[in-house]
């Protein structure tokens, strides 16, 4: 125990071309000190674990070496070299700017710029975690920062670069370090793995590099902790277990039941989920991660982009072809909604139950939505082959009335429109249409399994018909003459229905002032802007009523602004309130809102 090790430390890079996954950075570095030219400055961010204090310490260690290889590496023999390495170098300071992040640790830190170094051509800070640095400790380090000695370099590290000032930016060389790949991190592990003498399986290793999320050290904080679980022998089922993590098995296996609309094979696969720990929403989201690498998985070309072992990339290339695109991209889109409305909703459980059912019969709706197309163009090229109503039907007309009876002839201007009587339509020839059960576009009617569908003129057009939601105008009756008499009796009905439902606006307008009917049009005299708007308003309901009771569907109502020549004191509590209403037409707002009568 006293000699154990943890693999970041004891694997910890020492060299340019140890370093995991950062070959554009440190490319980049050996260059600069091949060519000699060094930065008076360097920054290095990036996310944790990934490598940024590691590459100050060697860039710092091979600045100051004194036999630099060809392959412009430290070679860690020199007496600087070892001084370094056992901690007690006197030109290689570092900084933790976490616990000294003050002023006068920063002026301390400028006092020993000012001493050149003892051993070595360049003294080097390393300052970890600069942005914890305050805005004062910033603002003193600015000048030194700017024109150091000339043998001075600083290297600063940090995980938050936004939170650094812009004048501390200006004054770097900057390099981003980049999440480290899965398959990098699963390699270097297996690296260590061999080195260890552990038994692995590459699968198992693929599941630490993905749970590492970009970051080496978690990478191998995690491998150490499941060396120790599973006694160094790391396999799959280990991993999962030791990080639980939700198998991909779970993952394979609902698909197949989506696939062959088995949903109660899916529930119970989301149940046993549940009882071994999940999280309802952790679950979905897996969902739709698989769902996308199946999608992925469609083309040889983007199969590259799955970071999975090779075994599974082989699992997902083979259900992704049983799978068709369109339940695919349908299914996504349903665990997509459901992870949107999961955290929401108070039976959380119901949402992933009712995501599963909808994604098991994503195959049955496609097959249906293909059948209902194919019988909307049926419907239409059966219409197209049907001769034109308007010019059939007149020799219809006259084809069907017996020889005995006489043909009406066209109706005058002077004389009523009659209804013609036994007036029969044309046989059509039987059409057979065989498709399953559907219904033809806009609801007409239910064409069924091997129907013969007789006279399909007359289903039409006593469709079209029916969705005009007008009455049969053959009779005569919603046109029937109005007189005067008859319709102010029905004007004032309505009105005194107004008064009674507390609709005090309006019935004032109606009986204010007569109004006049002109043939069809009746004219309203209104005296402002407010009852105008309110004429509008009601003007649905008063043709409504007054279509109907007068049988006349041509009525309509227009409203005229007069002028008010000669004002009257209100007297009456509706005359007081129109009053107001005028000057403030706020007030009728207020009254609507609250639901105010008038006594």
């Amino acid at each position: 125990m006293d000699n154990f090790i943890v693999s970041a430390r004891k694997y910890r890079p020492v060299t340019f071309d140890s370093v995991v996954g950062q070959q554009h950075i440190t490319s980049t570095l050996k260059n600069a000190i091949h060519n000699n030219q060094l930065a008076q400055a360097f920054l290095f961010c990036g996310p944790r674990g990934v490598g940024k204090t590691t590459c100050a310490r060697i860039l710092a260690k091979t600045i100051n070496c004194e036999h630099i290889s060809e392959q412009v590496e430290a070679c860690g023999t020199c007496e600087s070299c070892k001084s370094f390495q056992q901690g007690n170098s006197f030109s290689i300071h570092e900084l933790d700017a976490a616990s000294n992040n003050s002023v006068d640790d920063i002026r301390s830190l400028i006092e020993q710029v000012r001493i050149p170094p003892q051993a070595g051509k360049y003294k080097i800070y390393i300052i970890d975690e600069v942005h914890m640095l305050s805005q004062a400790a910033f603002n003193a380090f600015l000048k030194t920062l700017e024109e150091p000695p000339s043998y001075a370099i600083f290297i600063l590290a940090t995980t938050e670069k936004h939170k650094i000032l812009p004048t501390i930016l200006s004054r770097c060389q900057i390099f981003d370090f980049n999440r480290i790949k899965v398959d990098d991190m699963a390699s270097h592990l297996a690296s260590i793995a061999q080195k260890e003498d552990i038994a692995f399986e590459p699968d198992g290793l693929h599941i630490i590099a993905q749970k590492a999320d970009g970051g080496l050290r978690d990478a191998l904080s995690m491998f150490d902790q499941i060396v120790s679980f599973s006694n160094k022998n790391i396999t799959y089922q280990t991993v999962i277990d030791n990080l639980n993590i939700l198998d991909y098995d779970y993952y394979f296996q609902l698909m197949d039941s989506v696939a062959t609309e088995d949903a109660a094979q899916t529930l119970l696969i989301f149940d046993k989920v549940l009882n071994n720990g999940f999280d309802g929403g952790h679950f979905i989201s897996g969902l739709a991660t698989h769902i996308r690498n199946l999608l992925v998985s469609k083309e040889p070309a983007t199969l590259k982009l799955l970071e999975v072992s090779e075994n599974i990339k082989r699992k997902y290339l083979d259900q992704s072809q049983a799978l068709s695109s369109g339940l695919l991209l349908s299914a996504l889109n349903i665990t997509n909604q459901c992870e949107i409305s999961y955290k929401g909703s108070k039976n959380q459980r119901l949402q992933v139950e009712l995501a599963l059912l909808k994604m098991c019969h994503i195959t049955s709706a496609i097959l249906l939505s293909k059948q209902g197309s194919f019988v909307s163009s049926a419907s239409t090229e059966v219409k197209k082959k049907l001769p034109d109503p308007a010019v059939s039907r007149p020799t219809a007309v006259a084809n069907s009335v017996p020889a005995s009876k006489p043909v009406p002839s066209m109706p005058t201007a002077s004389a009523p429109v009659q209804a013609p009587t036994a007036v029969s339509m044309p046989a059509v020839e039987k059409s057979a249409i065989t498709v399953e059960s559907t219904a033809v576009k806009k609801g007409w009617g239910k064409i069924s399994t091997s129907a013969n569908v007789p006279n399909l003129n007359t289903i039409f057009e006593d469709k079209a018909k029916a969705d005009t939601d007008e009455p049969d105008l053959v009779q005569g009756d919603e046109f029937q003459e109005v007189t005067f008499n008859t319709f102010i009796a029905q004007w004032n009905t309505f009105a005194d229905g107004l008064r009674k439902t507390n609709r005090i606006t309006l019935y004032t307008i109606m009986t204010a002032n007569p109004p006049r009917l002109k043939d069809t049009m009746i004219e309203v005299d209104v005296e402002n802007g407010v009852q105008m708007d309110e004429l509008k308003l009601g003007k649905i309901d008063i043709l409504n009523y007054l279509r109907v009771a007068l049988q006349n569907f041509s009525l309509d109502i227009t409203g005229v602004q007069v002028e008010v020549t000669k004002v009257r004191k209100p007297y009456t509590s509706v005359e007081k309130y129109q009053a107001m209403v005028s000057k403030n037409p706020a007030l009728e707002t207020l009254r609507k809102a609250f639901n105010l009568g008038l006594s």
